[in-house]
C-alpha cells in the first residue's frame, strides 16, 4: 500500500459520491442518498490515513523519542468516532423515511450501485494488503461496509421492483447506519486499547515472562510491560533479577533475552534492567510470584 494508491482512492470516492448524490435525487431514494454520505466520510477518512503514513515514516527524533508510529492509531481513532457521528445521523434519517415513505425509481439504483460496488470493491482489494495496520484496516472495514450496502441496495431495487414495497429502500438506509456503528466498535476499540497502552492483543504477559525465564541465569522477571507503538511496531520493558556474575555474562543474558523476544514474538524495542537477588519486585507483572510466608 503506497500513498499514491490513496491519493486514487480519494478521487475515485468523490466521484462515486457525486453519482451517488445524483442518482439519489432522481431515484428518490434516502439508501442512495445516505450510501452518498457514507462514501463521502471516506475521503477524510483516506486523506487522514494519507497524512498518517506520511508522517509515520520520520524517523525519531529528541522531541518524539519513539518516533511517529502512534499518528495511524490516531488517524484510525478519528475514522472511528467520524463513522459513529455518521450511523447516528443515517439512523435518524431512516426512521423519519419509514413513517412516510416515498416512490423510488429503481433503475437509478441498479445502475448507480453497481457502480458503487465497483469502486468500492476495488478500493477495498487495493487496501487489503495493509490489513494488519490498524489505520489501512479501518478504511478497509469502511471500503467492505460500503461494499456490502451496495449489494443489499441492489437486492432492495429488485424487491421494490417485483412487490412496490417501498418502505425496503428506508429500511436498507437504517441497515447501513448500523452497519457502519458495528464497524466502527473495533475500530474505537482496538485503536483506544494502543493509545491507553494496552499489551498487544496477539500476546500473553504470562507466555512473554516464562520466555525470558526459560534464558540461562534469569531468576525471576518482575516490572514487566508490553505495549504497541503503532504500525506493527511493540515495545517491552522489564527488570530481570540475576545472581552476581561479570558483566561479560551478564550481556550474554541479555542478548539471549533480546534475540528470544524478537524472534519468538515479534518485539522489536526491548529494554532490561539487570537487578541482584533481594531487591523487590515494584510493580507491572511478576513472575515467578512469590512463595507464600510460613508462620
Amino acid at each position: 500500500m503506497t500513498p499514491t494508491t490513496l491519493v486514487w482512492a480519494m478521487v475515485a470516492t468523490l466521484a462515486l459520491v457525486l453519482a451517488e448524490v445524483l442518482g439519489g435525487i432522481l431515484g428518490r431514494s434516502v439508501a442512495l442518498l445516505n450510501d452518498a454520505v457514507h462514501n463521502l466520510s471516506d475521503v477524510p477518512a483516506l486523506g487522514i490515513s494519507w497524512l498518517a503514513m506520511q508522517w509515520a515514516r520520520r524517523p525519531a527524533d529528541d522531541e518524539k523519542t519513539y518516533g511517529y508510529h502512534r499518528t495511524g492509531i490516531l488517524a484510525a481513532f478519528a475514522n472511528g468516532l467520524l463513522l459513529v457521528v455518521l450511523a447516528l445521523w443515517l439512523g435518524y434519517e431512516a426512521i423519519q423515511r419509514l413513517r412516510a415513505p416515498v416512490e423510488v425509481v429503481e433503475s437509478w439504483l441498479v445502475w448507480t450501485s453497481l457502480a458503487a460496488l465497483a469502486v468500492n470493491g476495488g478500493i477495498s482489494l487495493a487496501l487489503v494488503r495493509g490489513h494488519t495496520d490498524l489505520n489501512l484496516r479501518s478504511i478497509l472495514i469502511h471500503n467492505f461496509g460500503d461494499a456490502l450496502s451496495n449489494l443489499a441496495i441492489l437486492a432492495g431495487a429488485f424487491v421494490m421492483y417485483r412487490t412496490g414495497a417501498h418502505w425496503v429502500d428506508p429500511a436498507l438506509g437504517l441497515g447501513i447506519g448500523l452497519l457502519v456503528l458495528w464497524s466502527s466498535y473495533r475500530v474505537l476499540k482496538d485503536s483506544a486499547h494502543i493509545l491507553l497502552e494496552g499489551r498487544p492483543r496477539e500476546m500473553r504477559v504470562a507466555e512473554v515472562a516464562r520466555a525470558v525465564l526459560q534464558v540461562p541465569g534469569v531468576q525471576e522477571v518482575h516490572d514487566l510491560h508490553i505495549w504497541s507503538l503503532g504500525g506493527g511496531h511493540n515495545a517491552l520493558s522489564c527488570h530481570v533479577r540475576v545472581p552476581d556474575m561479570h558483566m561479560d555474562e551478564s550481556e550474554k543474558v541479555l542478548e539471549e533475552i533480546c534475540e528470544k523476544v524478537r524472534r519468538k514474538f515479534g518485539i522489536d524495542h526491548i529494554t532490561v534492567q539487570f537487578e541482584r537477588a533481594g531487591l523487590p519486585a515494584r510493580s507491572g507483572y511478576v513472575m515467578p510470584e512469590p512463595a507464600p510466608r510460613s508462620d
